[in-house]
């Protein structure tokens, strides 16, 4: 699997135009993120990925950067540019895009006597965790329209509204519970042609809610408490597609299983995330393959 990501990373490579490095510059942008996807592919740290003895053969012709000049040049505008063209390619919507879309949040702990600042104390899965979280809109063909990484006290609703004013998607948007509010209906009213179906909060068929309901509101809950609402309810059901696409990007080696000691600071943690949803991407369109004793 490794061998078949790893070619799958280096023909886009070819393929992407690059920025020249500069005259002061020796190693070039896809020097910098061949590292860093070679190190995120063995789940290794970027100082375990510059020594040469952990490459192959056929890869050691080329010279590799120190730790420190990956370091100071992961963050530059050349490098930043060349990681976005690979996720743009990979992980955005080809062709007609879907019109249904999940979102939801995958909490990424870390411990609690970590020294990273950054983080912080928020709701995870089973209770209170300290670490960040991963935010993301999905669509049903498995396409991400956009991914916010956030410290874990982040609101999943605030970092909606932030996704949805630079998503470009239109249709359905699926969530549970926690994202029925009026101002995250509000936002995707303002978009057009996208309503937000969220579980209601309380449960069905309350008798008493808020005076003041959004217009976006009112829809979603005449969609799943109509005296017939066995399409919005169905529809929301497919919100789980979200679930287990988070479970798809921890179930393998080389996934987003959790995050690792070095990857601290936001920063950091971004790097990571977004170098691990491109491998979890590209993995999907690898055949499978089966051994035969």
């Amino acid at each position: 699997m490794e061998r078949q990501l790893w070619k799958q990373i280096v023909d886009m490579l070819k393929s992407i135009d690059k920025p020249r490095p500069t005259t002061h510059q020796t190693y070039s942008a896809e020097d910098i993120v061949r590292v860093l996807v070679w190190a995120a592919l063995h789940d290794r740290p970027v100082s375990w990925a510059v020594q040469r003895c952990n490459w192959p053969l056929y890869e050691r012709r080329r010279g590799l950067p120190s730790s420190t000049t990956v370091s100071r040049r992961w963050g530059s505008a050349d490098v930043q540019s060349l990681l976005q063209s690979i996720e743009d390619r990979v992980l955005r919507p080809a062709g007609l895009k879907p019109l249904v879309w999940m979102i939801d949040g995958k909490p990424l702990a870390i411990g609690n006597c970590s020294k990273d600042r950054q983080s912080d104390y928020g709701h995870a899965a089973t209770g209170k965790a300290r670490g960040y979280k991963l935010h993301m809109i999905r669509g049903s063909d498995g396409s991400i329209a956009a991914w916010r990484v956030a410290p874990m006290n982040k609101d999943e609703r605030v970092m909606a509204r932030r996704m949805l004013r630079t998503a470009e998607i239109q249709g359905y948007l699926l969530g549970d519970g926690h994202y029925d509010s009026n101002p995250l209906h509000e936002v995707c009213a303002a978009r057009g042609e996208l309503q937000l179906v969220a579980a209601p909060r309380g449960g069905y068929g309350l008798t008493k809610r808020r005076k003041r309901q959004s217009a976006g509101r009112r829809r979603c809950l005449e969609l799943l408490e109509n005296p017939q609402p066995q399409f919005g309810r169905t529809l929301l059901q497919e919100r789980d597609a979200i679930e287990r696409s988070f479970g798809n990007l921890t179930n393998w080696g080389g996934g987003l299983t959790h995050l690792p000691p070095w990857a601290r600071t936001h920063r950091r943690v971004h790097r990571w995330v977004q170098v691990k949803l491109i491998l979890n991407a590209l993995k999907r369109s690898v055949p499978p393959t089966t051994y035969v004793a």
